[in-house]
């Protein structure tokens, strides 16, 4: 069993913000991410499959593959978008790293 693991890059904006709380909870609970202007991050994603080297390829998955397939199902969905507003398996979800994440496995 081997790994291959891609990384890829994107940037994104977005907003951490409980409706339910008042705007000095929200500034304790999630600080600057909870900025009404909103607020920028330079995201690494990092994608590992497993599995045994093919006997022809040497191969668990073409990387080439991997990295178009990363890039048409998350990177152009998430570069320079804003994450609350433009992505849409984000909608209705707050929008913390761990949701994102998510999110993200749930497109792959």
């Amino acid at each position: 069993m081997v790994y291959l693991t891609r990384i890829e890059h994107f940037n994104a904006a977005h907003k951490l913000f409980n409706p339910n709380w008042s705007l000095e909870k929200n500034e304790e609970v999630f600080g600057k991410c909870a900025n009404a202007n909103w607020h920028g991050h330079n995201f690494e994603l990092f994608v590992t499959i497993k599995g045994n080297p093919d006997p022809d390829t040497g191969f668990i998955f073409d990387a080439k593959k991997l990295s178009k397939l990363i890039n048409e199902h998350i990177i152009e969905k998430l570069d320079h978008r804003n994450l609350n507003e433009d992505v849409d398996f984000m909608q209705g979800k707050m929008c913390s790293i761990e949701n994102l994440v998510m999110g993200i496995w749930a497109e792959l």
